[in-house]
Order: structure tokens, then sequence, then C-alpha cells
């Protein structure tokens, strides 16, 4: 049994050293969903100034989307929508696009890598940026999804009198999706469109 590959350059792995790695890569993918809990977490760390913390916000999200109803993918993307303000400020959105994509269906996944583009609406006036920039995406399948995201989940949970859920009640949630098979078709659904609210 080993415990280490053979070899310090990939060009010369054998097959006993690949199928090592993917046995202990496959190991390892298994404890993504508590790693990412424990990144929301850190977000208490992270930017501070709102009346909420990042991972109030984050919670306060999720909370509103599952109220509203939503299935498991709108609920856990609303949860890890902003996972990248710590380590991918300017593109955190990008960030959280790419963690979720290979977990969850692809309207979700859309609609938080272009979150960013569509909550200038509120406030790119205020910083010099472009307010109407969302309007690059007019026409596209999901626009209304990530509009309606926006406004009724995302610029509306920075509110510390809101009762927000514990980040405990949606661990579960998270550990379903990450304990999917990467990239499954039935999960995915290219152009599959489900409601964000449906009380």
């Amino acid at each position: 049994m080993i415990d280490h590959v053979s070899f310090t350059q990939m060009k010369d792995g054998t097959k006993d050293d690949y199928d090592f790695l993917t046995e202990h890569e496959i190991e390892y993918t298994k404890g993504t969903a508590d790693r990412l809990l424990n990144a929301l977490v850190s977000l208490d760390e992270s930017l501070s100034g709102y009346q909420v913390t990042r991972l109030g916000h984050s919670l306060q999200s999720a909370t509103r989307a599952e109220r509203d109803g939503a299935d498991t993918d709108w609920v856990v993307s609303a949860l890890l929508h902003d996972i990248g303000d710590i380590f991918a400020p300017y593109n955190h959105d990008e960030y959280a696009a790419a963690i979720l994509r290979p977990f969850v269906r692809e309207q979700c996944t859309w609609v938080v890598e272009k979150h960013g583009d569509f909550q200038l609406v509120y406030y790119g006036h205020h910083v010099g940026a472009d307010p109407h920039k969302r309007d690059a995406y007019k026409g596209h399948a999901y626009f209304d999804d990530c509009a309606q995201f926006c406004e009724r989940w995302d610029q509306s949970s920075f509110d510390p009198a809101y009762d927000t859920l514990p980040i405990e009640h949606f661990a579960p949630l998270v550990d379903e999706v990450f304990a999917r098979t990467p990239y499954d078709g039935d999960v995915i659904r290219p152009g599959a469109r489900e409601p964000l609210v449906r009380n």
C-alpha cells in the first residue's frame, strides 16, 4: 500500500499513481459540504459596515428563499451566492457560480454568476458604476429569474430585525447538494426553469 505517488512531475506518473490519487480525491470531495459551511462562517470576518454580517446576509437570503417555497437548488444557491466575498472580492459572483456549477441547475448557476451585475440597478449610480449593466442580458432565458433573485432575496437581506434561520438549519441541504454526482444531466438540466416563488 502506497501513501504517496512516485512522481515529481505529472508526466512521469504511473497508472497505480493515478488510481491512488483518484481514490484519495474522491474521498476528499466527500468533505466539500463541511468545508463550504465553514467558509460561510468565515464570512463573519469579511467586509463590515452593513447592519448584518456577510454570514447574516447569506443566511437571510436563504431564509427568504425557503419561505418563498423555493426548491433546494435555489435555497443553497441563495445561501452560497456571496461565498466568494473573502477570496474573490472583484468577481465573487463568478467564484460562487464555479463552486455551484457541478451540483445545481444551470438556471441557478447563471443567476449566481450574474447577480453582481444585476444588483447595480440598486446602487450603481451612487458609486460611478452602470446601474443598467444588467440590460446586456435582456432576452436571456434567465434574465427575469436573476432580477427576481436580487429583488426578493439579495438586496432585501440586510435587515437585523428579520427572523433569520441559523446555519445549522441549512446544513442538510448543503450536504444533499454536494453529495450529488457532479455534472449530472438530470440535475444541471440546461434550459430548465423552476420558479423562485411557490408560496
